[in-house]
C-alpha cells in the first residue's frame, strides 16, 4: 500500500478503534458477571420446578466433613463470546487490511481461550463432601455447595430428595411434648 493509494474513509478512526475496545471490554465483563450467576448447588436456593413438590425425608449423621471445589462448566458460550470480542477487537487494532485480517484471527483465537477460561473459573463453586451414616448402618457421601448451614461431625441431619436431587439439612431440633398438668377434681 502506497502513501497516495491511502483512503482514510476505508479505515476505523482511531476514536471508532477506542469505542470498539471500550464497547468489548464491556461485554467481557458482562459476561463474565452472568455466567458467575448462571448456576448454583446451594441447598439454600430452590428451583421454582421443586417447589410444592412432595420430597422424602431421611435422617442421618454427619460422620465427617471436607470442603472441595465443584469444577466450573464449559458451556461454549464464554468461548464463542470471547472469540467475537477478541475478533473484533484485533480487527479495529490497525488500518492496514492485511494485518486487521491478522489481528481479527488472533484476537478470536485468544478471546475464545480467555472467555472459555473466565466461564470455567466463573462457574466454579466451594462445595462441602459430607460423609454420613444411616440409621440401618450404610454411609453415603453427598457434595453441595456451602450453604448457611455449618455441619459437625455428630450433627443429626436429615436428606431431603426432589426430583432426583439430594441436600443435606440440619435436622429439626424438637422440644418434646409437654405433659398435660394433672388437674385435681374438685370434692
Amino acid at each position: 500500500m502506497t502513501v497516495d493509494s491511502f483512503d482514510p474513509s476505508s479505515h476505523p478512526s482511531q476514536a471508532a478503534r477506542r469505542g470498539l475496545r471500550l464497547a468489548a471490554s464491556a461485554a467481557c465483563v458482562a459476561v463474565a458477571t452472568l455466567l458467575g450467576a448462571c448456576s448454583t448447588t446451594s441447598p439454600d436456593v430452590i428451583k421454582p420446578g421443586d417447589a410444592q413438590r412432595l420430597s422424602q425425608v431421611a435422617d442421618a449423621v454427619v460422620l465427617s466433613v471436607r470442603t472441595v471445589t465443584v469444577e466450573g462448566s464449559q458451556s461454549g458460550l464464554g468461548g464463542a463470546t470471547g472469540a467475537v470480542v477478541g475478533g473484533i477487537s484485533g480487527s479495529a487494532a490497525s488500518s492496514n487490511s492485511k494485518s486487521a485480517a491478522v489481528a481479527a484471527v488472533v484476537g478470536a483465537v485468544v478471546g475464545g481461550v480467555v472467555g472459555n477460561t473466565v466461564e470455567r473459573f466463573g462457574t466454579r463453586e466451594d462445595a462441602l463432601e459430607i460423609l454420613l451414616q444411616m440409621p440401618n448402618g450404610e454411609r453415603r457421601a453427598i457434595v453441595q455447595a456451602k450453604g448457611s448451614e455449618t455441619f459437625n461431625p455428630g450433627d443429626p441431619v436429615i436428606l431431603v430428595t426432589t426430583g432426583g436431587k439430594t441436600r443435606v439439612m440440619l435436622a429439626p431440633r424438637v422440644a418434646a411434648p409437654v405433659a398435660p398438668s394433672a388437674t385435681t377434681a374438685p370434692r
